[in-house]
């Protein structure tokens, strides 16, 4: 299959046996990496890393020079035509006509969406602000299929920042895609973002259990889990009784530890750094002593700081520099599929543990904003390239997901575009809540941020606003 023109913005973009197909390419890749100079001759790839990046910025464009093409590159927004207050979609559209192929990391969540949409060219996205990083997550994924041959059934434990950890949102998905079971470990108030466990027990097909609800507090003391991912490959009965199930899980040890760092540039403001310091789990040798970190392989997207420690360097189980240097193996086989230098043959899939929801849009101008204030939507407010756009993801509540960043909100006012003889008295609008305005068709439902708003577009409350 050819995989030519396509773009990489989430790990969603790939599925599980274009995933494994690209493994088999990187294992070529690795195996002979002076023998693929001539695969993308004449190509020039787009290194737009707006944020500082080593690792991936540089396997890119080392893996691209492997193939024999070029890179053009550009590193620092103020220096670029951003700073003068261009668009997204018109520096995309420009480096479009300059490049084949472009990498682009960037802080705001949701731009690379917005530069594959107007550029022309495939776009790998390489971390937009917290959202997500898939290519890591292939590196993380080749990482744990050298070692342990499958993801299926292993117990992979996700530790540290996990609100703001964007390797790990891209992470979560593809665990649950390949039937891992997840333990979520958080450092103090940095636990999963809701938005993200929501869609992981909805659309997903194993069940999410919350440990905070539970009593785990044995467990708790070993290290700190919040909440438990198990596999649809976890028995029956086990299921059934979730407290008898997560202490059979955990017994059972841990596959992966896959730690992050505390992502100080993501936090608030008002938040302070040495308070998040003081609860920040480490891991050091004390830890992995545990009988259930006996075969433990100890993973890190890089670069770390204080959560692991440097004694853990020379143990076997530590994987963190092998997971780099398979990133330029990983990231040259992405480059010359999407660049159409190569062809694969797709495996076929085993039992998808997604359920497949085809979710309507709402993307009218009027009525709501993204919450998210590092949304690329409420970044270029003035730009008419981008207008807000959710997917409505449930009725009872009114849910919507920002087709940008994943963030959710739920409005409180709706109205239907077909009120009743197009009459003027008959425009009303209705608490987002009530059962009236579930009955509203997709296509024809009007959001409203507020009352003030909806009165100004000349509609009247109805028996169903509440005041």
């Amino acid at each position: 299959m050819n995989l030519a023109n396509r773009n990489l913005v989430t790990i969603d973009d790939l599925s599980n046996g274009e995933i494994e197909a690209l493994f088999s390419l990187a294992d070529e890749m690795a195996n002979s990496p002076n023998e693929q100079s001539g695969l993308c001759q004449g190509k020039i790839m787009a290194s737009l890393f707006f944020e500082p990046s080593t690792r991936t910025r540089l396997s890119f464009e080392a893996g691209m020079l492997r193939l024999g093409g070029r890179v053009i590159s550009a590193v620092d927004i103020g220096a670029s035509s951003l700073a003068k207050g261009e668009s997204i979609a018109d520096m995309a559209k420009v480096l479009g006509s300059y490049a084949d192929i472009i990498v682009i990391r960037h802080p705001w969540e949701g731009a690379a969406r917005v530069v594959a949409d107007y550029a022309g060219v495939p776009v790998i996205n390489a971390g937009d602000g917290s959202h997500e990083h898939p290519t890591q997550t292939l590196c993380d994924f080749y990482t744990i299929r050298k070692e342990r041959q499958t993801v299926k059934g292993l117990r992979i434990a996700l530790w540290g920042d996990l609100k703001h950890g964007r390797t790990v949102h891209s992470l979560i998905y593809a665990l649950a895609r390949f039937g891992a079971t997840i333990l979520f470990c958080p450092g103090p108030g940095l636990e999963m973002p809701e938005h993200v466990l929501r869609r992981l027990s909805t659309e997903y097909k194993g069940e999410l259990q919350r440990c905070r609800d539970l009593n785990q507090e044995p467990e708790r003391r070993l290290f700190p889990i919040d909440a438990i991912y198990m596999t649809p490959s976890s028995p029956h009965q086990l299921a059934m009784l979730p407290d008898i199930s997560i202490r059979v899980e955990l017994k059972a040890g841990v596959d992966a530890l896959y730690v992050t760092r505390l992502q100080k540039e993501r936090q608030a403001p008002t938040v302070e750094e040495q308070e998040l310091k003081k609860g920040y789990p480490v891991v050091d040798k004390k830890l992995l002593k545990g009988k259930e970190f006996k075969k433990t392989l100890v993973m890190h997207p890089l670069p770390r700081v204080d959560e692991l420690t440097h004694e853990l360097d020379a143990d076997p189980r530590s994987m963190y520099f092998k997971q780099a240097a398979y990133g330029m193996p990983v990231r040259m086989a992405l480059l010359a599929l999407l660049l159409g230098a190569k062809e694969v043959t797709i495996p076929e899939e085993e039992d998808s543990f997604v359920r497949k929801i085809d979710y309507p849009v709402y993307k009218r101008d009027s009525g709501v904003k993204c919450p998210n204030r590092n949304c690329v939507s409420n970044q270029e407010t003035e730009v008419r390239y981008i207008k807000p756009e959710f997917k409505i993801v449930s009725r009872e509540p009114l849910t919507l997901r920002c087709v940008y960043c994943d963030h959710e909100l739920h409005p409180r006012y709706v109205a239907s575009s077909e009120w009743h003889q197009r009459k003027l008295e008959s425009k009303k609008y209705h608490s987002a809540d009530s059962h009236f305005a579930w009955k509203i068709n997709p296509e024809n439902l009007i959001i409203f941020a507020s009352e003030k708003e909806a009165q100004a577009q000349q509609f009247k409350p109805s028996s169903y606003a509440r005041q």
